[in-house]
């Protein structure tokens, strides 16, 4: 510790505050680590139907070693995931701790954000490195849990929102897709949302683009096992250059930030949109300034920002590194400078905001 710093007078009670948080947070951060072997192992879901199990119980469930599963019922029970019954001294789930962890498919299903924190951890050396360098680091060099825990965190909230609420709040779009709409879901991944989108809008054709080809080729494998590879296909392509002309509706899903050059694919998007398309932008949620995001959303996604979305941006043409707490009006910059007239917050959500754009 430096001379200067020990200088300045401490305030005791805020030290004590301070350091309060961090233990919390040196909890939080190793424990990231027991929600992914858990998760990986079946351990959750095999606690989902709340029935009490001993850690022996739980070891032959889920063929585990029962020393390792006992102490990992210990950590789970102290960070309030799991309950303990010190007088029968087994364990179980409420039917809130498995809404989150042990069933898939709930609105709120935690373990993929895990996977993601998990792959960038075991990025750290190359991350530490850009930020001495200054380069950028792409998506497709992380390590492959960001890309299946990408999906698995963003899908619970396309799950609750996209077709009950994002896509009814544009002007006129639903009832396109009802009908038959031709639909480009650019940055698409694992193809979740063009998938969903399917599902919905059966009379539709969709085509999910991406640049990360071994995403695209899950997504194509998912897509036939949910039997809507009549209606659905994905393709390899980036974001400024995807093919096809007359799209009546564009998605892009918490991509737009992650662009090297935003301001070139929202002017392919208008390319490539029918003269009365619609152009749907996904975003994190953010306020127009940063002391706005000074909250737990915002110290998640600027975390999220830091080793993710800047270093992907940085590391394709231009770089201009917009961030995940860009905002409103720095959106609204990047889609009016490629010449879209109409540009509007069509909702929200806790943790997305979506925008609407047309010609």
């Amino acid at each position: 510790m430096s001379t200067a710093a020990l200088d300045r007078p401490v305030d005791t009670d805020k030290l004590n505050s301070l350091l309060g948080q961090a233990v919390q947070d040196m909890g939080a951060a190793l424990h990231a680590t027991l929600i992914v072997i858990g998760d990986k192992l079946g351990l959750y879901r095999a606690m989902a139907d709340g029935e009490p199990v001993t850690s022996q119980e739980l070891a032959d469930k889920t063929r585990t070693a029962e020393r390792y599963v006992r102490e990992w019922l210990n950590a789970n029970a102290a960070s309030k995931y799991i309950e303990y019954d010190a007088v029968t001294e087994r364990y179980h789930m409420t039917p809130e701790q498995a809404f989150i962890l042990g069933m898939d498919d709930t609105p709120v299903h935690l373990p993929g954000y895990f996977h993601m924190v998990a792959s960038c951890m075991k990025d750290e050396d190359k991350l530490t490195d850009i930020f001495r360098t200054g380069e950028g680091f792409g998506w497709h060099e992380h390590e492959k849990g960001l890309f299946e825990g990408c999906e698995r965190f963003f899908r619970p909230n396309y799950l609750a929102n996209l077709t009950s609420n994002w896509i009814p709040a544009l002007d006129g779009v639903e009832e396109k897709l009802k009908r038959g709409a031709k639909v480009a879901d650019v940055g698409c991944g694992h193809g979740a949302s063009t998938i969903l989108m399917a599902k919905a809008y059966p009379a539709s054709q969709f085509t999910g683009f991406d640049y990360h080809d071994a995403s695209i080729d899950h997504a194509r494998e998912v897509a036939k096992k949910a039997g809507v590879a009549d209606r659905v296909k994905f393709e390899v392509a980036p974001s400024k250059a995807f093919p096809g002309k007359d799209y009546d509706f564009v998605t892009f899903f918490d991509c737009l930030h992650d662009m090297g050059d935003p301001v070139g694919a929202a002017r392919h998007v208008r390319e490539a949109l029918a003269s009365d398309g619609t152009w749907m932008i996904v975003e994190p949620f953010a306020g127009d300034n940063v002391s706005a995001n000074l909250n737990p959303v915002g110290r998640i996604y600027y975390s999220a920002s830091t080793v993710i979305c800047v270093p992907a941006s940085r590391s394709q043409e231009v770089g201009l590194g917009l961030g995940a707490q860009a905002g409103e009006p720095r959106i609204r910059e990047v889609v009016t400078a490629a010449g879209f007239k109409h540009f509007r917050r069509a909702t929200e959500t806790p943790f997305n905001l979506v925008f609407e754009a047309r010609l």
